[in-house]
């Protein structure tokens, strides 16, 4: 493959990834701000991304093999009709129905889009070690700069999640989406290189599992980091600061979504500038896997320090008042800004631990991991909130930092 043809489809997988992380991102906004003011408890409204978190696991695990099988196009486009599918399902959404009846259906619709964004981001990110195996120098600064658009992408998509449903409404706004969508899936059919693998259909399912242990490690220890993060990012922290805004601030809701969405999107959007910007700020160009490892189990000690000393903050004031959301904000920035750092070298490391033959094997494995994580942290994340607040899941997140922490020592 020239150059020029490789740079060529890594900008078409690029673009593709940027546009479903948007609507991605937007509709998470969507929906929890929607059925929150519809009167959905925490522990609902995490119901409402679990099967959305657990199908993308599954997905994850088959879309690997998928990929080795019949070839990394077919993935990224079952990724992007699924994501189409599924905003045009929710538009139907009926608010005459029981919440029991509406909590299913939108728990198996967003089940569908779990499968889509995680089949497309395993082709995203597996694209980047096979259009980059000629200069693998360049590994870690491609592999960070996709990861870290996609995250400012998908912060983008909290704001225009808030701001549609604020000027738009729900089922507009979701229809908007799919249209997006179905444009950006019709120019890449038309226009995407004949340049990635079409597969090897003699690959067996049973390979999806690996025997090389950094992968196994790597794999866990994301679980524990993305539990961390979900446990009070998913339902803990946008509901928090709603009542916050609400009750000290604004009186109109619509209003108080767009800050909050926009403040999300703010904190995502910075947090993959720092995700693309990982080697350059840390000086890794030329730097090698050992010493990038070696970097990481640092990053990790210092995260696990910071949800313990929020949540002993908030312990010290009152948790609803000004000063307590101001240092929650503080806070998220500190998280962010070192979880983004964490969260680039993770994603070298899987793609440096893997070798071309099964990078989508690999990283399927690795990221049903992540996903599994994901499932773990939203459903503890409506749970804590409920129970204990945001102090309680800020508890739960330094614990799952300190089980992902010892898991990376396990790394060679």
């Amino acid at each position: 493959m020239t150059q020029q043809n490789a740079r060529t489809a890594y900008l078409f997988v690029t673009l593709a990834y940027w546009v479903f992380m948007l609507t991605d991102g937007a509709l998470r906004m969507l929906i929890l701000l929607h059925f929150h003011v519809l009167g959905y408890s925490p522990l609902q409204l995490a119901y409402l991304f679990l099967i959305y978190e657990i199908a993308g696991a599954i997905a994850n695990l088959t879309a690997g093999w998928f990929a080795a099988r019949f070839g990394l196009k077919s993935t990224l486009y079952t990724g992007l009709i699924l994501q189409i599918f599924s905003l045009l399902a929710l538009s139907q959404l009926n608010l005459a129905w029981s919440i029991a009846i509406s909590v299913v259906f939108v728990m198996l619709v967003q089940g569908l889009s779990g499968i889509a964004k995680d089949f497309t981001k395993m082709s995203a990110k597996s694209a980047v070690k096979i259009l980059t195996s000629d200069v693998e120098k360049d590994l870690l600064k491609w592999v960070s700069f996709l990861t870290g658009s996609k995250n400012s992408i998908k912060g983008l998509g909290f704001f225009v999640g808030a701001l549609l449903l604020w000027v738009f409404g729900f089922g507009t706004s979701l229809l908007i989406m799919a249209a997006a969508l179905i444009s950006i899936l019709l120019i890449i059919f038309l226009s995407m290189p004949n340049n990635l693998p079409k597969g090897n259909k003699s690959i067996l399912f049973r390979k999806i599992f690996t025997k090389n242990n950094d992968v196994n490690y790597l794999s866990l220890a994301r679980l524990f980091l993305f539990g961390a993060r979900d446990v009070w990012f998913v339902v803990g922290v946008p509901l928090y600061l709603y009542s916050t805004v609400s009750n000290n601030l604004v009186t109109n809701n619509g209003f108080a979504f767009f800050i909050v969405g926009g403040f999300l999107a703010i904190w995502i959007i910075l947090y993959g500038i720092v995700q693309a910007n990982t080697p350059k700020l840390l000086g890794l160009e030329g730097v090698n896997g050992s010493k990038i490892l070696d970097i990481l189990k640092v990053w990790m000690q210092r995260l696990t320090v910071v949800p313990v000393f929020l949540a002993v903050c908030l312990l010290v004031f009152n948790q609803q008042n000004l000063i307590a959301s101001i240092t929650l904000i503080i806070g998220l920035l500190i998280f962010g800004a070192i979880f983004a750092i964490i969260s680039s070298l993770h994603s070298y490391l899987i793609l440096a631990f893997t070798d071309d033959n099964r990078v989508t094997l690999d990283v399927g494995f690795y990221y049903t991991a992540n996903a599994l994580g994901r499932f773990l942290g939203t459903l503890l994340s409506g749970l804590t909130y409920q129970v204990g607040g945001i102090v309680f899941c800020l508890l739960t997140a330094s614990m799952m930092l300190f089980a992902s922490w010892l898991l990376t020592r396990n790394l060679r």
